[in-house]
C-alpha cells in the first residue's frame, strides 16, 4: 500500500523557518509521488511565494478548532507542523491517521501537544532525544529529516538590498496594531538606505528575531567583547516583534552605529554574500537552525555555542567556529575568538568545499529520507 496524498497543517500567521521546512517536504513528497493539500491561516501573504499551484492544493483554515470542519470527513493521513492543543488533537486523531513533525525540542515545553498523535518526526537528533525523553519511544520516529541547505536567489525590486522594517508585528497585541498602522507612514518618510558593506570584519544574524533565538541574551554578553574589538560591525538581517526588537536593540548599545537594522530580506543569498562571518543564536531552544547550513552552503563561515543542535550542522573549523557558552564564561572564549579572526592573518575557512558534511542537508538526501518516511506512514491503520 502506498500514500497517496498528506494533508499537512501549518497555521502559522508569521513567515519563518518552519515555512520553510514546510515547502522543502512538500516538494519532497511530491517527488516521492505523495501528494499534498496543505491546510494554512488565510491571514497570510508568504505561500503564494514559497509554493505554486503545482506544487499543492491549498485550503484554508481560520484555526485549529475548524480542523475538523476543513479536513475531509474520511480518514485521511494527517500531518502537523508542530503540536496542536490536546482538546483539538484527540478530535482529529479520532478519525485520522495524526502524525506531526516536531520544530522545536520539548525541553521546557509542554509534552501533550503531542499526546494524540500516532507519530513524531523529529528535524533534528537533538530534537529526537527531546521527544524520547517526554513521550513513549515507539511515538518517536528514529530518523531525523534535517533539513535542505537551499537559498532563493531571485533578483527583483523587492529583494534588492535596501533597509526595511525590523518589526513583525503581532496583530494580537493591542500595541502592535496601533503601531502596524503607525510605523509604515513614518517609514515613507525616511530616503530608502541601500546596504553597503563596511570596512572591517563584517558579523551578521540573518534570522527572524523570535525569543526562541534568545538574540538578546546572546548579545547583551557578547556585544561589549565586540565593541572592544576594533573594526568589527554587526549588520542584522530579519524582523521581530516589538519587544523583541526592543530587547536586542538595549543589548546592542554597547555598540552604538557599528550595529544596524535592516529588516526582513528576500534574497538570502545576497546577504550571505555580504558577511565575513553568521552569528547563530543560543542553542538549546533551536531545533536545527536552517540559516546555519544555508549559510554554509554558500560559503560563508557561522560562529555558534558549542553545543546541539549546533553540533550536528556545523564542524569545527571546517564550517565555522564554536565557542564556549558565554553564560557560563561571560563570553572570555568568544572575545579570545573574535580577536583571533580579526587579525590579519586569520584563517579564511571555505565551509561550501565541505561536500560530505553538505550533502546530509542536500536535496537528494532529504527526499531520500522523506521516501523512506512515507512508507512508514502507508502503513499506519486508520483509527
Amino acid at each position: 500500500m502506498s500514500l497517496e496524498r498528506v494533508y499537512q497543517i501549518n497555521l502559522q500567521k508569521h513567515f519563518g523557518g518552519g515555512e520553510v521546512y514546510t515547502a522543502f517536504l512538500t516538494r519532497a513528497l511530491a517527488q516521492a509521488g505523495v501528494k499534498t493539500t496543505l491546510a494554512t491561516s488565510p491571514h497570510t501573504g508568504f505561500w503564494d511565494r514559497l509554493l505554486g499551484p503545482d506544487d499543492c492544493e491549498r485550503i484554508a483554515v481560520a484555526g485549529d478548532a475548524s480542523l475538523l470542519q476543513g479536513l475531509p470527513a474520511r480518514s485521511v493521513l494527517v500531518l502537523t507542523h508542530g503540536g496542536l492543543e490536546p482538546e483539538i488533537a484527540q478530535a482529529l486523531a479520532a478519525r485520522h491517521r495524526l502524525v506531526g513533525i516536531a520544530h522545536m525540542p520539548l525541553y521546557g515545553r509542554r509534552a501533550d501537544a503531542f499526546r494524540h498523535h500516532r507519530l513524531v518526526i523529529p528535524v533534528s537528533d537533538y530534537v529526537r532525544g527531546s521527544l524520547e525523553a517526554a513521550l513513549p519511544r515507539e511515538k518517536v520516529y528514529p530518523v531525523p529529516l534535517y533539513g535542505i541547505a537551499a537559498v532563493s536567489r531571485r533578483a527583483s525590486a523587492e529583494s534588492a538590498l535596501i533597509r526595511r522594517s525590523e518589526y513583525d508585528w503581532d496583530l494580537r497585541k493591542g500595541r502592535d496594531r496601533i503601531l502596524a498602522r503607525l510605523y509604515p507612514l513614518w517609514q515613507r518618510l525616511r530616503p530608502v538606505q541601500n546596504y553597503e558593506r563596511r570596512p572591517g570584519l563584517t558579523l551578521g544574524i540573518v534570522s527572524r528575531l523570535t525569543p526562541i533565538k534568545q538574540f538578546p541574551v546572546l548579545l547583551s554578553l557578547l556585544a561589549p567583547h565586540i565593541a572592544r574589538q576594533e573594526g568589527v560591525t554587526l549588520d542584522i538581517f530579519g524582523a521581530g516583534g516589538y519587544a523583541s526588537v526592543r530587547d536586542l536593540r538595549r543589548a546592542l548599545r554597547p555598540l552604538g552605529a557599528r550595529a544596524r537594522f535592516w529588516g526582513y530580506q528576500q534574497d538570502v543569498g545576497s546577504v550571505y554574500a555580504q558577511l565575513d562571518y553568521l552569528l547563530a543564536g543560543l542553542p538549546e531552544k533551536e531545533a536545527l537552525g536552517l540559516n546555519v547550513i544555508e549559510a554554509q552552503s554558500c560559503n560563508l563561515p557561522v560562529l555558534a555555542v558549542r553545543a546541539a543542535p549546533f553540533t550536528e550542522t556545523l564542524i569545527d573549523a571546517k564550517g565555522g567556529f564554536f565557542y564556549a557558552d558565554p553564560r557560563q564564561d561571560q563570553g572570555a572564549d568568544f572575545a579570545q575568538l573574535l580577536h583571533r579572526l580579526a587579525a590579519a592573518d586569520a584563517p579564511r575557512l571555505a565551509p561550501a568545499q565541505e561536500q560530505t558534511h553538505l550533502a546530509r542537508f542536500s536535496e537528494a538526501a532529504f527526499t531520500a529520507r522523506v521516501s523512506a518516511l512515507a512508507d512508514v506512514l502507508a502503513q499506519l491503520p486508520a483509527p
